[in-house]
């Protein structure tokens, strides 16, 4: 009875020590203000926001070290994330009955939801594999399926137990793919439930692989620390027309002897990595 006694007061004493690290990172943050905020590379680094890397069962996930994890999603079990690939914020991908297996390139994007299956009402296993520079949309559910490299899952589509996706094929948009289907390269499905819709466009399948690189740079700018107020390589990446910020202007008391006459300093750029100033003018 004292053994279980003395692991509830060492739980309890973690949780105290967690929440007062957040309380200080909050209270950091607030003090820094919008021109010092940077995520901390790979989530697992990160207070702020919890996002789980978590073991399941004799499972763990495996994401290669230059793979970006966000801050808020979830990898769970037996999962496996390529080289240059990216989880964004919200996504769910739980590894527990089976395995989930992701390429190099491959871009998940916010609020998506990746599972697996045991097997089939026939016995086939049924992971979820997803191969290299594949694009799934915003809110779209993958369970137990195949999507081959360089194809594209629209936004909110989902896809069920034993579907395949074809290299080029592209799911349109909201698109539901019953159990078994099968979509061919260079071909669009879209409906409820999903039926062939058209070829796509050499322009088209270019767009897919182009997607994916730009996901995967925008990716690695974060990892590199550079996802920040001023980031203007960050808003051409998402096609965002972003003016320069005006100039910040510090009033400084100057506390040479003598002199209470403040100096105006000008900045043009801050850096936000450090507290150094650069680029600036003083004026008396």
């Amino acid at each position: 009875m004292g053994s279980l006694d003395s692991r509830r007061a060492i739980y309890t004493v973690g949780v105290w020590i967690r929440e007062s690290g957040q309380a200080i990172d909050r209270l950091g943050c607030r003090l820094q203000g919008k021109y010092y905020f940077q995520e901390q590379g790979v989530c697992r680094a990160s207070m702020r926001v919890k996002c789980e890397l978590m073991n399941l069962f004799d499972r763990a996930p495996v994401v290669a070290k230059d793979a970006f994890v966000a801050p808020s999603a979830s990898v769970i079990g037996d999962v496996k994330v390529g080289q240059r690939s990216s989880i964004w914020y919200g996504c769910v991908l739980r590894g527990d009955v089976n395995s989930i297996s992701i390429g190099s390139g491959t871009n998940i994007e916010g609020n998506a939801l990746v599972h697996v299956a045991r097997s089939s009402l026939s016995g086939k296993v049924l992971p979820t594999t997803i191969g290299d520079n594949v694009t799934i949309g915003h809110g779209a559910v993958l369970h137990g399926c195949t999507v081959e490299n360089e194809a594209f899952i629209g936004m909110g589509a989902t896809l069920l137990d034993g579907a395949f996706v074809e290299k080029h094929a592209m799911v349109a948009a909201g698109a539901l793919v019953l159990q078994d289907t099968r979509i061919p390269c260079g071909e669009v499905w879209a409906g409820n439930p999903a039926r062939f819709l058209r070829k796509l466009t050499e322009e088209e399948i270019a767009f897919i692989s182009q997607s994916a690189i730009n996901y995967s740079n925008l990716a690695q700018k974060v990892l590199r620390k550079k996802f920040a107020y001023h980031e203007t390589d960050y808003a051409a990446l998402v096609s965002v027309d972003r003016e320069t910020p005006p100039e910040l202007i510090l009033l400084i008391i100057s506390y040479q002897k003598g002199s209470e006459r403040p100096l105006e300093v000008k900045i043009s750029e801050v850096a936000l990595s450090s507290w150094d100033l650069m680029s600036t003018e003083i004026c008396c």
